[in-house]
């Protein structure tokens, strides 16, 4: 069985990038992102049962890791076609903001283990849309292409013959 993959450097660096609070970097106290949802730190969605009274520090929201570590459960468990540290982080970023069920049903799963990696990457710029919480229309948002583009970037980054 081959060994599981961790997120590297690479990965923690493109969530710092794009899961910024509202006046950038780490989000210290709880705001609402795009669709709405209660978000803190960096990117962390906050659950029912989660209270967040103080403003938190940067190691606090660093130890909110066990996100990251179930979305890269998830993706060792999904991918089964062989791939390369930048391709599993790429593939983690993506499902820690489009969601497991949306990563599990992708063309962009799909493809890559049926071994189609070019494919596969072309995938990543389908996913620029985020649903309008005020019209419940689909609309694209520059992030959401920017986050594409570096997460395509990242999945291609060593090449695609694993």
């Amino acid at each position: 069985m081959p060994e599981l993959m961790t997120p590297s450097q690479a990965a923690l660096d493109l969530l710092h990038e794009f899961e910024q609070g509202p006046q950038g970097g780490m989000a210290s106290v709880p705001y609402c992102d795009f669709a709405g949802h209660p978000t803190i730190g960096w990117g962390h969605r906050i659950l029912p049962r989660e209270r967040f009274s103080k403003p938190l520090t940067v190691a606090q929201s660093d130890d909110l890791r066990s996100d990251l570590e179930r979305f890269a459960a998830a993706v060792n468990s999904l991918v089964t076609a062989p791939i390369t540290q930048s391709m599993f982080d790429a593939l983690v970023c993506f499902a820690f903001n489009v969601g497991l069920g949306a990563l599990k049903g992708s063309t962009l799963l799909r493809l890559l283990n049926q071994h189609w990696y070019a494919a596969a990457a072309q995938q990543f710029e389908r996913w620029d849309k985020a649903t309008d919480p005020k019209t419940g229309q689909k609309v694209a948002l520059r992030g959401l292409t920017r986050r594409r583009k570096a997460e395509r970037d990242l999945f291609e980054r060593d090449g695609l013959r694993p």
